[in-house]
């Protein structure tokens, strides 16, 4: 029986012509047109993908160029808004000064402000104690007022004069 079993190896082997033996690696041609298929895909896939690539590097560069701009522009802001902080300063000062001297009746340590409003405020302020310390001066001079010139003339008391006195007296009074 083994040599039977021999003989029919070979045989089983010649009789299956689909599984050809292998040879040098070689692919068969479906296997080929296959693979130039997945090649040709992978290719295609390649090209996409490169073409996305150069469409973000595009985008990329344009938002760099825009920020560049931005940047820029947000310097020249900045420097235009410290120039005007600058003027707003000097301006505030200069009505300040402009203020005080126009209201030189109130104290000047009363009178400031760091805005145009504080100041506006200050002088409002300043304006109305001013008023109040005029009103209690004049209330206070009223009651301690005293009527102009000289009393009215009445009689001298002769009550508690000596005779000769009221004798001087009357002899004054009648040369008179």
């Amino acid at each position: 029986m083994p040599e039977e079993e021999k003989e029919k190896e070979p045989k089983e082997e010649q009789q299956n012509p689909a599984a050809a033996p292998e040879s040098n690696g070689a692919a068969n041609p479906a296997e080929l047109e296959a693979i130039k298929a997945e090649l040709e895909e992978e290719r295609k896939a390649k090209a996409e993908i490169e073409k996305a690539l150069a469409e973000k590097d595009a985008l990329i560069a344009e938002l760099q160029k825009q920020l560049s701009e931005a940047k820029q522009g947000s310097e020249a802001a900045n420097a235009e808004l410290t120039q005007l902080k600058d003027a707003h300063s000097k301006a505030v000062a200069k009505y300040l000064e402009v203020v005080k001297l126009a209201n030189s009746n109130l104290p000047a340590d009363v009178i400031g402000g760091s805005t145009i409003d504080e100041i506006d405020a200050s002088v409002k302020k300043a304006l109305a104690i001013a008023e109040s310390v005029k009103k209690s001066l004049e209330a206070q001079a009223q009651e301690a007022k005293v009527p102009a010139g000289a009393p009215t003339r009445g009689g001298i008391p002769i009550e508690g004069l000596s005779p000769r006195e009221k004798i001087a007296l009357g002899i004054q009074q009648k040369q008179t």
